[in-house]
């Protein structure tokens, strides 16, 4: 009698751009055993999709409309979601790895690597396997913590991309004099000298 057919990973990708998107799903197809069920195009589409689908793997760019990468595999854990996370990025950067590992990412993986080993990293991930590059996980250990809290990152995030205090007061449900409070602090904590600069300084360091 014939071995029974291994079911295939299923995968969901999450990626803004959609030439990018596409090429990594068309990537994916080509493996016997991988399967993409679905695609985001933000990470609010993201998360719906994966607690809805249940995936094996679920990958992820950080920088994405609405919600980040980290945003959605942290918002995955806390809900208890079983799935492995994949973070695919072009952020070489120790702050983004030490955040995807505490939002329970098994994976860090940049673009510029081969392509075949996206498919293998897939495949380990799902062995219950952690797939870092080395000598970025030995950075991330090395470098100075990151000292934002998880609201005063969302707030000065969003100032840096232009928003007022008001504006970002609105879209948090919080009053202005909050908002105020929450980069006064992210400024005093970088030593920047405004909120401009803080955000310029957070994000070189991946804590953005």
């Amino acid at each position: 009698m014939a071995p029974a057919k291994r079911d295939k990973i299923r995968v969901v990708i999450a990626e803004d751009q959609a030439m990018v998107l596409g090429a990594l799903a068309a990537l994916l197809e080509m493996e016997a055993d991988v399967e993409v069920i679905a695609r985001a195009r933000n990470g609010e589409e993201a998360l719906r999709i994966v607690q809805e689908q249940r995936p094996d793997v679920f990958i992820t760019d950080i920088e994405m409309p609405k919600l980040t990468g980290l945003e959605v595999a942290a918002e995955l854990k806390r809900r208890g979601v079983p799935v492995r996370v994949i973070i695919l990025t072009t952020f070489a950067r120790a702050g983004y790895l030490r955040r995807a590992l505490d939002a329970g990412a098994s994976a860090y993986l940049l673009k510029d690597m081969p392509a075949e080993q996206l498919a293998e990293a897939v495949r380990r991930v799902c062995r219950g396997l952690r797939v870092i590059d080395p000598q970025l996980a030995a950075e991330a250990w090395s470098d100075e913590p990151d000292p934002l809290t998880e609201r005063e990152r969302q707030v000065l995030r969003m100032a840096g991309e232009g928003m007022s205090t008001l504006d970002i007061a609105n879209e948090l449900n919080l009053s202005e004099g909050t908002v105020r409070n929450y980069l006064s602090e992210a400024i005093n904590k970088l030593g920047a000298a405004n909120r401009v600069e803080a955000s310029r300084i957070a994000r070189a360091k991946g804590w953005l």
